[in-house]
């Protein structure tokens, strides 16, 4: 029935019809009014609007009209993602008319989890839309649900389309869909597991390749809170971005990481650090998530970015950028080998890092920062005119065999004229060490085993972060140097650490033999150096 505004009468028994009408083709044409509307029957806390609610139902739209075929969503919890992608759109698209790949009550959805529970939780709530009244009086005449298949986990209609559900343990043999909705892998109390979160990646590698019905045609959407760096998210980036639309909504805006997507949308902030749900998570709200996750977890759950700005234990701007090309003289160099030749792929690659000791005048070189952003930073030098520094000279990471990781080793030293070449004592460093020793013993450079004793990793990197804070590390800029300055940052919580360890390691034995020197210490030195100690006695009469 067409809704003549000229003829309309409220009073007329045509109305409430008419306006029936008028509702069900704006909430069937967009999603985002079809939520809105169905907001009481989904959740009974009041509705709160909000930007970033439209721009999921955007590309989700696009998922239906087949403009997006792999979505990948990032947000905050509690923003309303579970109940628009998992509760909300399924119901939409059996509402529309069979004019696309994912539309029309044909459609087929594979719904998966970290949590058996919490799919179960959003079935239920799925099924208890598509049955109430509101929805029914709109678009019951759509198609009916199968009594012999209506439970909270499964549940079919009369046009072929289902709704199933599994989790990452559940069992998935003989099951397909025309779209996979993965609703947070990873569970975040499994942030520091390292065997659960390789289980996810597993599970989607090894069982979920194979459960669209269509290679062609079919739909995947994930969504996700960040929790670490190889995170569900973090392998599609790494190793599937090309075929995935991104659509990430950091808490707090970060100019630098907002990019448009496929569709042409892009962020509508314009301020850094400009809250993404003030309506909802105003700054006080906020503040008080961040302090309670704690720098690692807010990074990861709000910001979307499992790193905190600017590093964790060595922050980001610590770090000195050196803008001359080449490097000034060396009183020492020395390298550190982290080694970790193996035949299991899992484990971190082996690493190195060449590290040089420069004592020559300060002003000399830039006293230019790193920023977040990876741009300079203008900052006065504390240092006095003639103050030790130790420099990155380079580093590399690669998984190699034994002959070929003593081959790399002893070319790099040679070339950058290696002082020391220092290996940490363990089993895979005493084989590198002993090959060296034997291959390369004419050589400039000697080889030392360094054992760390007790100390774990994590205080190890502790116990060098006042020289970074001291302004007295500086690296060029290059593209591995940048893979080393990531890495350090996101230590204890990314994926590799053979450059942390290189970084402590080497840093603390160039402490330990006295050439890197803080300027505190240094002062201290040349105050006592100036002090008048009187004549000195003999110790016994002569």
């Amino acid at each position: 029935m067409a809704f003549d505004p000229e003829t309309f009468d409220p009073r007329s028994v045509n109305a409430q019809a008419q306006l029936l009408d008028l509702d069900r083709a704006d909430q069937q044409e967009s999603l985002y009014e079809f939520f809105k509307a169905a907001w009481f029957i989904i959740d009974p806390a009041p509705w709160v609007d909000g930007w970033c609610i439209d721009a999921i139902c955007e590309h989700l739209q696009a998922v239906a009209d087949g403009q997006i075929r792999n979505l990948l969503i990032n947000i905050s919890p509690r923003c309303s993602k579970s109940n628009l992608c998992s509760v909300a759109f399924p119901a939409w698209v059996w509402a529309q008319p069979n004019i696309g790949p994912i539309s029309g009550p044909q459609v087929s959805f594979l719904h998966t989890s970290y949590s058996n529970q919490l799919v179960l939780r959003d079935s239920v709530k799925r099924r208890r839309l598509i049955e109430s009244n509101w929805y029914q009086a709109r678009w019951g005449d759509r198609f009916k649900l199968l009594a012999d298949q209506n439970t909270k986990s499964r549940f079919q209609n009369d046009k072929g389309g289902e709704s199933l559900i599994t989790s990452v343990e559940g069992a998935t043999t003989g099951e397909g869909a025309m779209c996979i909705v993965n609703d947070d892998p990873n569970s975040v109390d499994d942030v520091d597991s390292q065997a659960s979160i390789q289980a996810v990646i597993d599970w989607w590698d090894g069982v979920m390749p194979t459960r669209l019905n269509n290679q062609n045609t079919g739909a995947r959407i994930g969504i996700q809170q960040r929790t670490f760096e190889n995170d569900w998210t973090g392998h599609i980036l790494e190793t599937e971005l090309e075929d995935w639309v991104h659509l990430m909504i950091p808490m707090r805006y970060e100019p630098e990481r907002s990019y448009p997507t496929l569709i042409g949308w892009k962020d509508p902030r314009t301020k850094p650090g400009e809250l993404m749900w003030p309506e909802r998570f105003d700054e006080q709200a906020t503040a008080r998530l961040e302090k309670r996750l704690g720098p690692f977890r807010a990074a990861g759950q709000l910001q979307q970015r499992p790193e905190p700005k600017g590093g964790g234990l060595i922050k980001r701007e610590w770090w000195k950028l050196w803008e001359a090309q080449n490097w000034p003289p060396m009183d020492y160099v020395l390298a550190w080998l982290d080694t970790a030749y193996t035949e299991d792929v899992m484990n971190d690659p082996s690493g190195m890092i060449v590290w040089g000791i420069y004592s020559g005048d300060v002003s000399a070189s830039t006293t230019r920062l790193v920023g977040p952003d990876g741009e300079p930073i203008r900052h006065a030098s504390t240092y006095s005119e003639f103050a030790p520094r130790v420099m990155c000279m380079y580093g590399w990471t690669e998984r190699l065999e034994l002959h070929e990781l003593v081959k790399k080793s002893a070319e790099v030293c040679a070339k950058m004229k290696v002082d020391t070449l220092v290996i940490e004592n363990k089993a895979s460093g005493i084989s590198v060490a002993q090959e060296l020793r034997r291959l390369y013993s004419r050589e400039r450079f000697s080889v030392q085993l360094s054992d760390p004793g007790r100390q774990d990793k994590v205080a190890r990197l502790i116990s060098v972060q006042h020289i970074f804070a001291e302004g007295m590390v500086y690296g060029p800029d290059r593209p591995w140097m940048e893979k080393i300055i990531s890495q350090v940052g996101q230590f204890p919580k990314g994926k590799h650490d053979e450059f942390a360890d290189c970084t402590s390691g080497a840093l603390k034995k160039l402490r330990d033999m006295g050439l890197l020197v803080r300027q505190p210490e240094r002062e201290a030195e040349l105050e006592a150096d100036r002090q008048y100690r009187g004549r000195e006695e003999p110790l016994y009469a002569v």
